[in-house]
């Protein structure tokens, strides 16, 4: 049995060196900073922990049955001194992470623009930030790029020592868009924007992939990140650019669908409002946006009209999922009120693509 145990021992140190330890040799500054706080966290609680432990040990050790030389006070029931030390050493731990703590979590904040690219090293006043705009799809990861007009399925190039700022959503389900050398997660969720800002050091090809189960094809919700030179990034928009091929409402609703293990795709242009469709679930248009709904709500609401716009508003139809069609369902698309008499006007919130009212 000891034998074994030897074995399992010495055979520790070769197992764990097929370990990819990216989170804590990171090659972005946001990424970095994260693993610095996980150390610093780690050391500080360890600072307890591991006296606690051996103390812990010591005491079994020498109060032990057989040792007759230890003292034996069984009256013995406090000690100031020993109350101090046990209640003073883990507050000022406990104070001292609460200040790190809340000076990351502003510092760190994934909504925050970046105030510099690596230590020492402050952003530009003139720099430009590369805009990318994600979105979680069933099972893949669409990026566009609003800037350079292009989008690709599942990869992801940005040049080195340039703030990236991502806008995140998702088609249906909740996903986690995490590439572990770049920042921490953050998660895409239908009808909601999520915000991170980001920059990669060092140019290389890095894992990327959903941190969220969302299904059956989640396993194959990965991508690759492409940190390259400016010179690099720009020959590869330009290949984006030549690939060919449209992003518009009706290829993405084709791209929604369900689908595992997608290879790399690239679209040469994209639709000037597919974004913002994708983020309000309406880029088939038969379908309320639900920044009119939400803009009808804030002027009064519709009552029992507006069960239409609920019904309108339903992202997860079975004709978009590959089953059976079913009827487009009309909408109420503007609110009208009377300009004479007692009641005020109130704002309208027509728009000319929509059909006409179901009321």
């Amino acid at each position: 049995m000891n034998l074994l145990r030897r074995l399992a021992l010495l055979s520790l140190p070769v197992l764990l060196a097929g370990c990819d330890m990216v989170v804590m040799n990171p090659s972005g500054d946001v990424a970095v900073q994260q693993r610095d706080l996980i150390l610093v966290a780690t050391v500080l609680m360890l600072l307890i922990i591991v006296p606690v432990i051996a103390l812990t040990l010591f005491f079994a050790w020498k109060y032990r049955r057989s040792n007759t030389k230890a003292a034996y006070d069984p009256e013995w029931h406090h000690s100031t001194r020993l109350e101090v030390v046990i209640w003073a050493a883990p507050l000022v731990i406990i104070v001292i992470l609460g200040a790190i703590t809340w000076m990351s979590t502003h510092l760190l904040d994934p909504y925050r623009p970046l105030d510099r690219i690596a230590p020492a090293r402050p952003v530009a006043a003139d720099a430009k930030p590369l805009r990318v705009e994600v979105v979680a799809l069933d099972w893949k990861w669409l990026f566009i790029y609003p800037d350079l007009g292009v989008a690709t399925v599942n990869e992801l190039a940005a040049p080195v020592d340039t703030p990236i700022e991502f806008k995140i959503t998702a088609s249906s389900v909740m996903n986690s868009f995490f590439v572990p050398a770049l920042a921490g997660q953050i998660y895409a969720m239908p009808g909601m924007q999520t915000k991170l800002h980001a920059v990669i050091n060092k140019p290389g090809e890095y894992d990327g992939f959903s941190a969220n189960y969302s299904g059956a094809g989640f396993s194959g919700m990965r991508f690759k990140f492409h940190g390259l030179d400016k010179a690099g990034f720009d020959a590869w928009a330009a290949g984006v650019k030549t690939a060919g091929g449209r992003l518009d409402r009706e290829t993405y609703l084709q791209l929604e669908r369900p689908s595992e293990n997608e290879p790399v795709r690239r679209f040469a242009a994209v639709e000037a409002d597919l974004y913002p469709a994708i983020l309000n679930m309406c880029v088939d248009r038969s379908k309320m946006c639900m920044n009119d709904m939400m803009r009808i709500d804030a002027d009064g609401g519709l009552g029992m009209a507006g069960i239409h716009n609920v019904l309108a508003l339903e992202y997860d139809k079975r004709a978009r999922r590959g089953s059976e069609a079913e009827p487009a369902r009309r909408f109420v698309a503007a609110v009208c009120t009377p300009t004479d008499g007692a009641i005020p006007p109130r704002k309208t919130a027509a728009r000319s693509d929509r059909p006409s009212p179901a009321l």
